[in-house]
């Protein structure tokens, strides 16, 4: 690649990143199911310039989606590394992902469902791998550590449990995000203490105190 070429791919990855923030921007004020136009708008362009950089608004949402994902996957990441034992680690890790859920649910909500009616946006997400690629690395991360306190004798739990985990804090975690406020709702960091006492000890007491 000759100097001109590369001073080009470097403008165009610049300004493919700030409209990734931008649009980023406009789905937190406008929500989810903002428009390729309400983005533009917001970022003060137009919508061909979206379509030239990402194709669809299915492109759009894979774009920030590895951006979003990529910043999340971190922050856990950086959190369990500061735990002291497996449960403290799932505990940082869950209210990492709340934490980081809870800031923008409109931006999560984007790049995690298709838009409504939208069904090339749901397989365009589905065939990125994006969000697969996501839990499948905290899968990893979840494993790890777990190999290291239980043994090789216990690898049959290593393999399938984490990916169990995974499905229970997405769907809880979700749920509780798009739960209306409420004395009922808790907190969040009740609420990760509450996913991480179910992914470690199911709901046992919870049943003995009513039997």
């Amino acid at each position: 690649m000759d100097g001109r070429s590369a001073r080009w791919q470097s403008h165009r990855e610049e300004r493919r990143r700030e409209l990734i923030k931008a649009a980023r921007k406009a789905v937190h004020r406008f929500g989810s199911d903002a428009s390729m136009e309400d983005i533009a708008g917001a970022a003060g362009t137009s919508k061909s310039v979206f379509y030239r950089y990402f194709g669809d608004k299915a492109g759009l949402q894979q774009a920030m989606g590895e951006l979003v994902l990529g910043q999340m996957q971190r922050r856990m990441q950086e959190a369990a590394q500061l735990a002291q034992t497996p449960r403290e680690g799932l505990f940082a890790m869950v209210s990492a992902y709340l934490q980081m859920a809870d800031s923008s649910p409109n931006v999560y909500a984007f790049i995690t469902r298709p838009s409504p009616g939208d069904a090339s946006s749901q397989d365009a997400i589905a065939a990125s791998g994006a969000l697969g690629n996501f839990f499948e690395q905290v899968s990893d991360m979840i494993a790890t550590p777990m190999r290291e306190f239980l043994g090789p004798e216990k690898e049959a739990v290593i393999v399938y449990w984490p990916t169990a985990a995974i499905g229970l804090v997405r769907n809880a975690g979700e749920m509780w995000l798009g739960s209306p406020a409420s004395p009922a709702k808790p907190d969040q960091a009740t609420m990760a203490a509450r996913i991480t006492d179910w992914l470690c000890l199911g709901i046992a007491p919870e049943l003995k105190t009513t039997t």
